[in-house]
């Protein structure tokens, strides 16, 4: 029988997520990239667009709402529906994210104190527009920037197609910046040939994310992005073949995606393997060709006990996390770090790709450990204020504070509160 060979590794083989780090290369560029749009503007931008081939001499750099309204009206009934429907399961659940933050107000000593939560005036949404364009990219970064109460959301990206600028107008974007890479994402943040954002989110290749992290601070923006990761869990009772789909899915994505499977035996590899190489033979060529290479690189471990399976997932603490498994919501309990968590044989993670409900922008190469998907908090700032009607009640606290850590004026301006 046919096998796609998947390479075996043991516990003290995992790989580190933290090796999977930018090389010189790719942040001198963006850097370079970064700069020029700094100090050039509109011209340093469209020399970057022209050089990688994503404008001609004559085409504007932006396209306005009214252009998203008119790729919106050229595409057909069909994926207007489409788009529509994934919209609104996007909307819904971004909804229901906001409203589970509340405002707060308590007394304190004195008087009383809060939080708010307030929108950014501007955000910036990178939308792909390689190989693959991904309008899916637009409903799930513009909608959550809508659902927050951002005011204008511009999206970036090469080559937007119909499809993605129509997408781009259903969720309420306010226009299209047409490149992509690091000079997007710097046009973004500095203002140039649209209004400066004050957060910048969306998944990208690895100048995109490389420029994200060096803007940071002069942009707000969402957790490290790199190649695209699923770990699927299965034990005996999982459908090898459905398995197989999946790690396939992921796999196509690019030739640097992470497929990983972690399975109780053997023999259930085996099967995986077989389903792989009957999957792959029937696949488009192109589709075929990369997820092949990301195979090619794909890992098995043999866990044959749900403790050393969760601790393997905790110490991979991938983007996306299948649990193919007899007792799943046991083992999403035992597992904390994963952008996001498909509990279920039934829960293909492509659903979650195309709008079941919560976001595709997640965090990969191990920074589940200590970040979340794209929502609604990326747009929203928590405000705390204060307000003091008695504040002789902490002047005497406060003082001695101050004195004990050498600030002597900082006292004086609390004994200067008269009751």
């Amino acid at each position: 029988m046919d096998r796609h060979p998947l390479r075996r590794i043991s516990f003290k083989e995992l790989p580190s997520p933290q090796l999977r780090l930018f090389s010189p290369e790719v942040d001198e560029t963006a850097a370079r990239a970064i700069l020029e749009v700094r100090e050039r503007g509109e011209a340093g931008l469209r020399a970057w667009a022209e050089k990688l081939g994503e404008l001609s001499l004559a085409e504007p750099l932006l396209a306005g709402r009214e252009e998203l309204e008119a790729a919106y009206a050229r595409v057909g009934a069909e994926v207007k529906a489409l788009l529509a429907r994934a919209q609104s399961r996007i909307a819904a659940f971004a909804a229901a994210q906001r409203s589970s933050l509340s405002d707060i107000e308590i007394p304190v000593p004195g008087g009383r104190a809060g939080q708010v939560f307030l929108p950014v005036a501007r955000a910036g949404c990178y939308v792909p527009g390689g190989r693959y364009p991904l309008p899916s990219t637009a409903l799930m970064t513009v909608t959550p920037a809508i659902a927050a109460g951002v005011r204008e959301v511009w999206c970036a990206g090469p080559h937007p197609t119909d499809i993605t600028l129509a997408a781009a107008f259903v969720a309420g974007a306010t226009g299209f910046l047409r490149c992509g890479g690091a000079h997007a994402i710097a046009a973004l943040a500095f203002g140039v040939g649209l209004p400066r954002c004050d957060v910048v989110v969306g998944p990208g290749g690895r100048y995109v994310a490389s420029a994200k992290r060096q803007l940071f601070g002069a942009v707000g923006t969402e957790a490290p992005a790199g190649p695209s990761e699923l770990l699927v869990i299965a034990d005996e009772t999982a459908n090898p073949d459905i398995v197989a789909a999946d790690l396939i899915a992921q796999a196509e994505h690019d030739i640097a995606a992470v497929p990983m499977l972690i399975c109780g035996s053997e023999r259930f590899a085996l099967e995986v393997e077989s389903a792989l190489a009957t999957r792959l033979s029937t696949l488009p060529e192109m589709n075929r060709a990369t997820a092949t290479t990301s195979l090619n690189k794909a890992w098995v471990l043999i866990a044959p006990d749900r403790d050393g399976a969760c601790a393997a997932a905790e110490q991979c603490a991938p983007e996306h996390l299948e649990l193919f498994v007899a007792d799943p919501d046991a083992y999403a309990s035992g597992i904390k770090s994963a952008g996001a968590v498909f509990i279920g044989q039934g829960s293909a993670e492509v659903f979650g790709d195309y709008g079941a409900g919560p976001n595709h922008t997640l965090p990969t190469g191990g920074a589940a450990r200590f970040a979340a998907g794209l929502s609604v908090l990326h747009f929203l700032r928590a405000r705390t204020w204060l307000r003091m009607d008695q504040p002789e009640l902490l002047k005497a606290d406060t003082a001695a504070f101050a004195r004990l850590e050498g600030l002597e004026g900082h006292a004086r301006a609390a004994e200067a509160r008269e009751p």
